[in-house]
């Protein structure tokens, strides 16, 4: 079994509401993201996915989130724009991608909104 990881980021604003603390004020982060891919089957140069091909997708995903005021997109109607639910979110959109075949799979999705603090979301 084989494991890959790319890194990407974007920049944005969120508040978390009903936050007994300073987070429910409006902040922002530097959010790194990574995204992790699992499978045992190599193609025919070695390779269980091309890294540019997974970054691309990635930031694909991440454009929707860069420089945006994340309590006021659609998808946060609802719930708050934690770094739980944004690396669900972010997991939900990329493993629709197209890049992954029967044997290579998103395995989970990392959002750091610090260097030392940071979430995964496995399905």
């Amino acid at each position: 079994m084989f494991e890959l990881t790319v890194k990407s980021e974007f920049e944005a604003a969120h508040r978390i509401e009903n936050y007994p603390g300073k987070c429910v004020r409006l902040h922002g982060h530097n959010w790194i993201v990574e995204a992790i891919v699992q499978g045992d089957t190599l193609n025919e140069l070695g390779i269980l996915i091309d890294f540019k091909v997974l970054k691309d997708a990635l930031n694909k995903v991440l454009d929707e989130f860069d420089h945006q005021y994340l309590n006021e997109l659609e998808i946060f109607a609802d719930k708050n724009p934690t770094a739980e639910i944004i690396a669900k979110e972010i997991f939900d959109r990329l493993s629709t991608a197209e890049i992954f075949s029967g044997t290579t799979k998103l395995k989970g999705v990392t959002v750091y909104e610090s260097p030392k603090s940071g979430v995964t979301y496995f399905p």
